[in-house]
């Protein structure tokens, strides 16, 4: 009887955390994935994400090592890698606006 009693209550206890579970992944819209968000723009990354996107980004440099770091330093601070190999900067606000002491742009 204590063996029926503990399976059914383990029975409710995995279907009540799979509820929760499902309600928590729909809340946030397919587990997490941008659902009608654009792949590129202010926050659209994570910082993991980075290294891909600026190897992406810097891909067809001849100064490949200068843009990785400062592209990465960038991504990192605005979670935003523009699209493209060069230029469309206006989709990353925070990329486009940081800028050297010269006054220069920061990020590739």
């Amino acid at each position: 009887m204590a063996l029926l009693k503990f399976t059914a209550l383990l029975l409710l206890a995995l279907l009540a955390i799979s509820i929760l579970q499902i309600s928590v992944t729909a809340s946030h819209g397919r587990g997490g994935h941008h659902v009608g968000k654009s792949p590129y723009g202010p926050g659209s990354l994570t910082s993991y994400q980075c290294p891909g996107q600026c190897s992406r980004r810097c891909s067809k440099t001849q100064y490949h090592k200068p843009c990785m770091f400062f592209c990465q330093k960038c991504c990192k601070k605005c979670l935003c890698v523009p699209p493209g190999f060069y230029g469309n900067k206006a989709v990353c606000p925070c990329y486009n606006n940081w800028k050297t002491k010269e006054g220069g742009p920061k990020c590739p």
